[in-house]
């Protein structure tokens, strides 16, 4: 099992509205049956961190090319995705296996 997480650096006082985009096309994903429950999260400047950021994370039990043959992209979120890009200076993608009890080694004492 894999977490993935999209951060996205938006322009100053965009957070909000980005996050409602991300929200948004992240809903388009789920209804097409292309990724769980997807959590998105954002700071506007009004929290300590990073400020300016979104972020949308999501499990899945494996990392696929989003450029594979039968990748059906829902043309909103492909509308929504564009909209994100105007308010956007960076992006960037990480993943992480997820640790569970399976997969923990022994710890000693």
């Amino acid at each position: 099992m894999y977490v993935i997480r999209r951060v996205w650096v938006v322009m100053p006082r965009q957070a909000r509205k980005a996050a409602s985009l991300a929200l948004a096309a992240a809903a388009e994903y789920e209804r097409a049956g292309q990724r769980s429950d997807v959590r998105v999260t954002y700071n506007g400047g009004t929290l300590p961190g990073e400020r300016d950021r979104v972020y949308m994370e999501w499990m899945t039990d494996s990392i696929q090319s989003p450029h594979r043959a039968d990748n059906a992209i829902p043309e909103r979120a492909r509308e929504l995705q564009a909209k994100l890009r105007e308010v956007t200076s960076d992006s960037w993608i990480e993943f992480a296996e997820l640790m569970t009890p399976e997969k923990a080694v022994p710890i000693d004492g």
